[in-house]
């Protein structure tokens, strides 16, 4: 089956990552899913590292941008600089022009900045004085965000979160594990050494692919029952939109593909309904105060939603 590469890709990269195997096909199910990630965790727990070993896999190109007050737009897609010597302008392609993007500290830079990013996010391309030009496929950008620094910080309105597919928390290792990592990086960086699996072409051919995983009527329903909870709940001012529902979809499809099967599983949806949602609710205030959070929402629709009976 062509998603056997997917095992592959996921294989590749835990030579390098330690104990991250769940967050790590995460990551890949959005991929597949031809979305984005946002990564809300605390410095030096590697998120640098996984995209660079997810790029160097898919044998892509891979950009960091550190996201700063003073960052403009422009130097996040490109600018056009005049040579004196052809007498034409010429583009100077941005960090955006890259298969794996990480935007650290997103919420860093101001709203301007930010949107120049999430419109490449959707669109999937960039306009600079009027050329607009296609973006390398695939495109994937992961956004991190520092939740426990909030001075000077631009925080992305929930507009801008809707755009992300997947909120995605990496956390702390356990021990084994971090000794694992002690001993992995002892003598060298094994990122280094890492080789790639695949190539950019197919891994688009397999988000194609995706496409065409089966979706149940009733596991549609059920996709629809939890949205459609997350807009009545009473702790809730906003529930997920559609596109949530979208996104519910696509990385159900992405997941049952990693899992070797060409349909989708009420459970895979519910595997998935934090990471998707999560980002997308926005507490009452008096919840909030209470300690309420989205989390403990989702998991209470979850276990109120009827879950239908498995028809493959």
């Amino acid at each position: 089956m062509k998603f056997d590469l997917c095992k592959k890709i996921l294989d590749n990269i835990s030579q390098v990552i330690v104990g991250k195997r769940g967050p790590t096909e995460l990551l890949l199910v959005a991929l597949l899913a031809d979305g984005h990630v946002l990564l809300e965790d605390v410095p030096g727990l590697g998120k640098t590292l996984i995209a660079k070993s997810l790029a160097k896999t898919i044998g892509g190109t891979f950009k960091r941008v550190q996201f700063t007050p003073d960052l403009l737009p422009s130097d996040i897609t490109g600018f056009n600089v005049y040579n004196q010597q052809t007498g034409q302008f010429m583009f100077q392609s941005g960090p955006v022009m890259s298969n794996v993007l990480l935007a650290d500290e997103i919420n860093r830079t101001i709203p301007r900045t930010q949107s120049s990013l999430l419109e490449s996010m959707e669109e999937r391309q960039v306009t600079v004085d009027g050329t607009t030009m296609p973006l390398p496929h695939p495109f994937f950008v992961m956004a991190t965000q520092n939740p426990i620094e909030l001075e000077g910080t631009f925080p992305l309105p929930e507009a801008q979160l809707d755009r992300f597919l997947l909120k995605v928390d990496l956390g702390y290792p356990g021990k084994k594990d971090e000794i694992a990592i002690l001993d992995r990086f002892q003598e060298a960086d094994p990122s280094l050494e890492l080789k790639a699996v695949t190539d950019p072409e197919q891994l688009t051919t397999l988000q194609h692919a995706r496409k065409k995983i089966r979706v149940s009527p009733p596991v549609k329903e059920y996709i629809a029952d939890i949205v459609r909870g997350t807009r009545s709940h009473g702790a809730l001012r906003l529930g997920a939109s559609p596109r949530g529902s979208l996104g519910l979809m696509r990385t159900g499809q992405a997941l049952a593909a990693l899992r070797g099967r060409d349909y989708v599983l009420p459970d895979d949806i519910k595997e998935l309904v934090i990471p998707v949602l999560v980002h997308r609710l926005i507490l009452k205030e008096e919840e909030r105060l209470r300690g309420g959070t989205p989390e403990h929402i989702l998991v209470e629709i979850i276990k109120h939603t009827p879950v239908p009976a498995p028809t493959d």
